[in-house]
């Protein structure tokens, strides 16, 4: 185990059990309970309509006093592609929506190995399209729509994002948390041994279940699912990616940050000293995960202000 993990994390490390997408179905068979909600928040499971007729179940976070039409935060849940639901973010997405006062949409998007690429992404896709048609009658404010994820969830928030500008559907802002983004990737932090929760082989798995094992092979079906090959990231909206330390992926959000910055997209990068891919959720009350909530809430509510209520963005 590397001897620099927060010290406030060192004991979650040596408890937590990593995570397991080769007996994939065990994993998603553990129970998780799900985190007391205030009684800011008024919680609602919907269906969406997607593609081909199928329904897609989105739970819904509204602040119980916001008025008016309300910036809408996309929320697209961790789990490597494989595992993992609305109830894993369940605390996170209510405290997002009363602190913020914005609607979450936590979407339950289809998992691999049963429905591989592109199907987690055509949900996410068939939520936001729903979002602007739906609109002023759900009470939405179209125009300040940010995706947010973690982990899986922030690579394919960033997906949803280079489909959203191919298709002219407005976004104001991207969260990427952990961002899971390049199955090539062979850089150092894919190096890294004995991290904890999430290993650099389990990341390999992930992507061998969603695109296939011989799918890693294929350029052509790697860029259309990989943020990361995405030849131009020009025009995407502004973003904020946080990394940890002692993750594996944490060179390629650095990488991809980068880009975007390359490309002319305002973004912001923190890596987070002496932490491990979702510590944050496992040890909520240490300092440096409270530090990161904090940010995490500041970036969305400058991002999700009234447009007036901001100062121009400079490229």
């Amino acid at each position: 185990m590397p001897q620099s993990y927060d010290p406030e994390l060192v004991d979650s490390v040596s408890e937590l059990q990593s995570l397991d997408l080769v007996d994939y179905r065990a994993s998603r068979a553990k129970p998780r309970a799900l985190a007391p909600l205030s009684d800011g928040v008024t919680v609602d499971d919907l269906t969406v309509p997607g593609r081909d007729g199928r329904s897609i179940p989105v739970r819904s976070y509204r602040p119980v006093d916001a008025g008016g039409d309300l910036p809408v935060i996309l929320h697209f849940h961790a789990g490597g592609y494989v595992v993992g639901s609305p109830d894993g973010s369940h605390g996170r997405c209510a405290v997002l929506s009363e602190r913020l006062g914005a609607v979450v949409l936590s979407v339950d998007y289809r998992l691999a190995p049963e429905h591989p690429f592109p199907g987690a992404l055509e949900d996410g896709v068939a939520v936001l399209q729903w979002v602007h048609r739906a609109g002023g009658s759900q009470g939405y404010d179209v125009d300040r729509v940010a995706v947010h994820g973690r982990s899986a969830g922030a690579g394919l928030a960033a997906r949803v994002a280079i489909e959203a500008r191919s298709t002219g559907l407005a976004l104001c802002f991207q969260y990427l948390n952990c961002p899971q983004l390049d199955p090539t990737a062979v850089d150092a932090s894919m190096m890294l041994t004995d991290t904890a929760f999430l290993g650099a082989e389990t990341v390999r798995v992930s992507w061998h279940h969603y695109l296939g094992r011989d799918g890693i092979a294929d350029p052509q079906l790697v860029a259309r699912a990989s943020p990361a090959h995405e030849a131009d990231l020009g025009g995407l909206p502004p973003a904020y990616v946080a990394v940890m330390q002692f993750d594996p992926l944490r060179d390629q959000g650095i990488a991809y940050a980068s880009r975007l910055l390359a490309s002319g997209v305002a973004v912001e990068l923190h890596c987070f000293p002496g932490t491990f891919h979702c510590s944050s959720v496992v040890a909520p009350t240490a300092a440096v995960s409270r530090r990161e909530l904090d940010e995490e809430i500041e970036v969305l509510r400058r991002a999700l202000a009234p447009r007036s209520a901001t100062q121009p963005t400079s490229h």
